[in-house]
């Protein structure tokens, strides 16, 4: 019996330990967001836009020069999207489209790069403050850098692209004869 009671007290002793060690998903995930850090990524754990989804996911943004934002749209796996969405590519579906036509210059590595994302990967954004991939994280450190090129290419052609050009003013700044 008192054997009984010593092996209860080191489990005991030994749980909070246990619990403290990272998980396999853990520490491979530490290794792919210092990646991504360098390479100048932000990584943020936010809710995505996906209809209906409360819990927040992994997004990992290359920005746009403040000075040079670029167009709005998203791209949604099939397998995340409504029927009724258009669809880009196979596999992806437009939930917003741009509102003017992506130039070939963008098209491309666009095209590129969600031929080639991993399954996880459900929607893909671009805002005037850049491109957001929202994914689960299932590359590691190594697989995420071959994709590094083709963001850099897929950011720099979209810079510049945005929806609203710069003479649009913002409401209430004036600019109406029916001012009184």
């Amino acid at each position: 019996m008192s054997w009984l009671v010593i092996v209860l007290v080191l489990m005991l002793m030994l749980s909070p330990v246990m619990w403290l060690k990272p998980s396999p998903r853990q520490r491979r995930i530490v290794p792919l967001r210092k990646a991504a850090r360098e390479a100048g990524v932000t990584v943020k754990l936010e809710r995505p836009p996906l209809h209906g989804e409360k819990a927040a996911m992994p997004g990992y943004r290359w920005d746009f020069p403040v000075e040079r934002p670029g167009p709005r749209f998203v791209l949604v796996r099939d397998s995340e999207a409504s029927e009724v969405l258009e669809p880009y590519l196979a596999g992806w579906r437009w939930r917003i489209e741009p509102l003017r036509p992506l130039p070939a210059s963008a098209r491309e590595p666009l095209e590129a790069l969600l031929t080639r994302l991993p399954q996880d990967a459900l929607v893909l954004e671009s805002s005037e403050h850049g491109v957001t991939l929202w994914w689960w994280e299932s590359q590691d450190a190594a697989r995420f850098r071959t994709y590094l090129d083709d963001f850099r290419r897929l950011r720099d052609a979209l810079t510049g692209q945005p929806d609203r050009p710069d003479g649009l003013r913002a409401f209430g700044a004036g600019g109406s004869s029916n001012d009184t």
